[in-house]
């Protein structure tokens, strides 16, 4: 598994108010180009997020899947882009201290092409990838809560 992990300067609370608005995915998810639909009920145990990650014209259409959730501590997903493959990615919130959250992102290739490769090779490609994601998620959070004051 790859982890990366960030700490924010506001509540757990917060961040997953983010994790919970499937729609505010295209705004911290690198590589998710646009979200076409967002099931009732998400982040609901199975309910799923279709999107479509590339370049225009050259979208992948897919979707993620809610595998476990624990508001406001646990998101766990089953990412998928076929023909790429899948994914298992874990979002552990932790407040640290009141307004300090520590965000751990793990991610494990569970099908497709990524499966075979070391997990070095993974983390070359997964760790800078993830890294901006926490960050795109983290401003979100914090300009959530700046806003909201």
């Amino acid at each position: 598994m790859v982890e990366v992990s960030a700490v924010v300067p506001t509540t757990a609370d917060r961040v997953f108010d983010v994790l919970a608005d499937g729609w505010s995915y295209v705004g911290w998810v690198v590589g998710a180009a646009h979200i076409r639909e967002v099931d009732p009920g998400w982040p609901d145990k199975g309910t799923r997020i279709h999107h479509s990650v590339g370049p225009w014209p050259l979208l992948v259409h897919d979707v993620t899947t809610v595998r476990e959730v624990e508001r406001p501590r646990l998101l766990e997903l089953e990412a998928r882009l076929w023909p790429f493959g899948a994914a298992l990615v874990r979002l552990e919130l932790t407040e640290d201290e009141p307004n300090s959250t520590r965000i751990t992102m793990t991610e494990r290739a569970t099908r497709g092409p990524g499966v075979v490769l070391p997990e070095a090779v993974q983390a070359l490609l997964l760790v800078p990838r993830n890294r901006e994601s926490l960050r795109r998620l983290a401003d979100l959070a914090v300009g959530k809560d700046t806003r909201e004051v």
